[in-house]
């Protein structure tokens, strides 16, 4: 079926879409501009239920800014003032949010079109190569994403890359998610949501880690028991600063892509999502500043419509000592990272 997608891309081209389904008639639509997912669709009450945020055209994906399915890189999250040093080279990379910069810059590789490699009846390649000197990142890159779809609901993303000199790199994938309905008019506040680890960074007022992370327990960052994601209306001053949750939460366990580190819940009770990864970390970011940004209904989202769970290595990793989250790649490493995104329902 796919879903409903127009427009030409401002390199004049139309967006090349692929949509994989499986035996229990999920699908999943992916577009090689961001290497995008476009739509996440499940079986719920004898009808496909639309579970993740989108739009319904190239020019609204290319007009809207919260990263809405994207492939974003080189670096997800925040690097302070874009400033890192690798082996004593220092590096000014691009900064477009506060004096820092976010998701690999103005023209990171959401904005990019990616090449189709490779492509099975349940999954697909994507492939980017990034020049020496792109946006400032040092360092030839050649990334590639694979979507793949299996018959147990699980969606299974696959990163992998590889440098001609020391560089940063922080793939992940920017989808939001609302299990009730993607395309109704509830926010996600009364989904409930537990995560596999007590450990959070606090952050300053532009999303910068202040230093190492913090217990979470007994806090409003608590979710090692589940809970609805409205129970603390931000009384905490974190959660004011931010307007909502947008804070990486660090795993303390062996990275287990099998295992699953978050649980979220409909609250209707038949929509469950896992997230298991090879990272050590996953932000977990409520949208917060979603209002404005177009839907697939020709309207705009609103706050708190979709949660990003976004799989990662630390914010600001390049400037700090995290033994556990070495976001630096040299020519003799070969990048590689998985994240799966399982379904019940």
């Amino acid at each position: 079926m796919g879903i409903e997608f127009s427009g030409i891309a401002k390199d004049g081209q139309a967006p090349k879409l692929v949509t994989l389904s499986n035996a229990a008639g999920m699908e999943i639509t992916v577009m090689d501009i961001g290497a995008a997912w476009l739509s996440c669709k499940v079986p719920v009450d004898n009808s496909l239920r639309e579970v993740l945020l989108g739009v319904s055209s190239i020019e609204d994906y290319e007009r809207q800014q919260v990263y809405l399915g994207s492939t974003v890189g080189r670096y997800a999250n925040r690097i302070a003032g874009g400033k890192f040093s690798i082996d004593g080279n220092s590096y000014q990379v691009d900064t477009n949010q506060a004096g820092n910069c976010l998701h690999g810059g103005r023209d990171g590789f959401d904005k990019r079109r990616w090449s189709i490699v490779k492509q099975t009846p349940n999954s697909v390649a994507f492939e980017l190569t990034s020049h020496d000197g792109d946006q400032g990142f040092p360092g030839e890159l050649k990334a590639q994403v694979c979507y793949a779809l299996s018959d147990e609901n699980a969606v299974t993303i696959e990163y992998q890359a590889s440098t001609t000199k020391a560089t940063t790199i922080n793939l992940t994938n920017h989808a939001y998610f609302n299990l009730l309905s993607a395309d109704g008019d509830d926010t996600i506040l009364g989904h409930s949501l537990r995560l596999d680890t007590e450990y959070y960074l606090p952050t300053n007022s532009v999303g910068i880690p202040l230093g190492d992370s913090l217990s979470s327990r007994g806090s409003a960052f608590d979710f090692t028991v589940a809970k609805t994601l409205d129970c603390y209306a931000m009384e905490d001053e974190q959660l004011k600063q931010a307007k909502g949750y947008d804070h990486c939460y660090v795993s303390t366990r062996p990275h287990d892509e099998d295992k699953p580190l978050a649980w979220l819940q409909s609250p209707d009770d038949k929509v469950v999502l896992t997230v298991s990864t090879t990272k050590p970390g996953i932000q977990v970011y409520t949208g917060n500043w979603l209002a404005g940004t177009p839907n697939r209904k020709g309207g705009v989202y609103s706050d708190y419509q979709g949660i990003a769970l976004e799989t990662q290595y630390l914010p600001d990793s390049p400037n700090r000592s995290w033994t556990d989250s070495n976001a630096i790649l040299y020519p003799t490493e070969h990048y590689l990272q998985c994240t799966t995104y399982a379904f019940r329902f």
